[in-house]
């Protein structure tokens, strides 16, 4: 039996057996062929990329997945997400924790591309979940956009703590990452064009 869990802008997610099913929705606004061939692809590279990020950070594991049906199957992650728990927790060992991942996810090339508060689940590690919109890319303003998701995404939803977690995330990355005076600077830039578009 399958139990809803949740729908974002691009699949349902069914907790089901003690699993997770991830179901990618198909876009009426799009032609149906075109949409097959769309939802088969995103559904390989999802999977794959999961299974690359594996190798280097906590992330659900992938127990099947049907390019026919859409669908990955992944290990259920039974923890809660960072959203939810960033006023009790310890927020220094934390976000030090998720900057070193994302370090380490941007050495092997992988680009998260939704890095937020709700795709980082806290249990007895620190899970990175949702890679839907992630991609391989070496590209040093790929993995500063990446940092600036997670910067606007603190500013936006946990304001209050914003600055803090943030500066302990660039802790944690600048120990694992070789590249982050390049990132750093690129990030810089990023902020300044999204600035540039507000006014």
């Amino acid at each position: 039996m399958k139990i809803f869990l949740h729908e974002g802008a691009e699949a349902k997610i069914y907790f089901s057996d003690g699993t997770v099913i991830k179901e990618r929705l198909s876009k009426d606004y799009r032609h149906k062929d075109l949409d097959m061939s769309i939802r088969k692809k995103n559904t390989r590279k999802e999977a794959k990329l999961l299974q690359k990020a594996g190798e280097y950070i906590p992330v659900p594991k992938v127990l099947g997945h049907s390019d026919k049906e859409m669908v990955i199957q992944m290990e259920f992650i039974e923890g809660k997400k960072l959203r939810d728990v960033i006023e009790s927790i310890d927020r220094k060992n934390i976000f030090t924790r998720v900057g070193r991942k994302i370090a380490k996810l941007h050495n092997a090339s992988i680009i998260h591309g939704d890095l937020t508060t709700s795709n980082i689940l806290i249990h007895d590690k620190v899970y990175f979940i949702d890679f839907g919109l992630g991609f391989i890319s070496t590209k040093i303003e790929d993995k500063a956009v990446d940092l600036h998701i997670i910067k606007k995404a603190l500013e936006s939803k946990h304001y209050t703590h914003a600055e803090e977690c943030f500066t302990y995330l660039l802790e944690g990355y600048t120990e694992e990452n070789k590249e982050t005076e390049a990132i750093l600077r690129r990030l810089d830039k990023v902020e300044k064009r999204g600035h540039y578009k507000q006014k």
